[in-house]
């Protein structure tokens, strides 16, 4: 019977992880008519999709569709929480039979067929231009504050590091995020994003298996430390939503980092088999097999 190396193993496993195009489509096929409740309501000037999904990160039967709503400033209210919550109402009207709530920076509508079909829309307040002619908005900071974001300015610097690296950053950001979502990993996706490009910026090449390894243990060793914005926008970025969610994180991420190195060494000895073994548990049962039909 066929067999995989381990790097194969991985280029594998990156295909099921892209999204197939009924999933983001789901969820955007309602974006006329979010954008229509929101122009009536706040005289939203544009609805357009950030994260991953837009960054070519995301993770098929996982990953949601983000959008950004630019509503003026007249619009909005001092406190971010107020603007989430009256989004959040007129949303349910136009909504009345699907579960819509507040989770800051966003309003989450979930239809309902699993986290690949909700969609979260983010308030945004038109702050400025960059020097590089990207657009600077004011989000909710989840403490009833605003918290300055560029999404294409962040999306800019992702994809110049992936470019330099031969097109495997994001590919290794997904993996990494592949690991947080089938683990019930509460880190933030926008922080590994930005963590794990500002890691590889030293780096001139990318091998999966070495890397997977290594973001693993530097993210624990860090003790998920916040991230300086590398592009200097958004100023610290957090790791977890609070300090008992990055307990539960550090705690998984030490399994995962032990469970990775112990299939460097199995791979390092020429024990394939123990080394897919090994990745498997990294990825809970979601690591393509060792053998294969052709």
């Amino acid at each position: 019977m066929p067999t995989r190396s381990v790097n194969k193993g991985f280029r594998d496993f990156h295909r099921v992880l892209i999204p197939r195009s009924y999933e983001s489509g789901k969820a955007s096929s309602h974006k006329s008519s979010i954008t229509r409740r929101l122009e009536l309501k706040f005289y939203l000037t544009q609805l357009f999709y950030s994260g991953s999904a837009n960054n070519g990160t995301s993770i098929s039967g996982h990953s949601d569709v983000d959008f950004f709503a630019s509503i003026p400033t007249k619009k909005l209210k001092n406190h971010s929480s107020s603007s989430l919550r009256e989004v959040k109402e007129s949303l349910q009207v136009r909504y009345p039979s699907t579960s819509v709530y507040v989770d800051s920076p966003a309003v989450v509508l979930d239809f309902g067929s699993g986290s690949w079909d909700t969609a979260e829309v983010i308030p945004a307040d038109y702050l400025r231009k960059t020097t590089e002619n990207k657009n600077v908005y004011h989000i909710p900071d989840g403490s009833g504050g605003w918290l300055e974001s560029s999404p294409n300015t962040h999306n800019a610097y992702v994809t110049a590091q992936n470019n330099r690296l031969g097109k495997n950053l994001k590919p290794l950001i997904r993996f990494v995020k592949a690991w947080k979502y089938y683990n019930n990993v509460p880190i933030s996706s926008f922080y590994l994003e930005l963590r794990i490009a500002k890691l590889m910026e030293a780096e001139s090449t990318i091998v999966y298996d070495i890397d997977v390894n290594s973001i693993l243990k530097k993210l624990f060793d860090c003790d998920l430390a916040p991230i300086r914005d590398p592009k200097g926008i958004s100023g610290l970025i957090s790791s977890c939503s609070s300090y008992a969610n990055k307990e539960t994180a550090l705690s998984k991420l030490q399994s995962a980092k032990i469970r990775a190195q112990k299939a460097r060494e199995a791979e390092s000895s020429g024990n394939i088999r123990e080394a897919f073994a090994w990745w498997d548990k990294v990825f809970s049962g979601k690591f393509p097999s060792y053998y294969y039909y052709e």
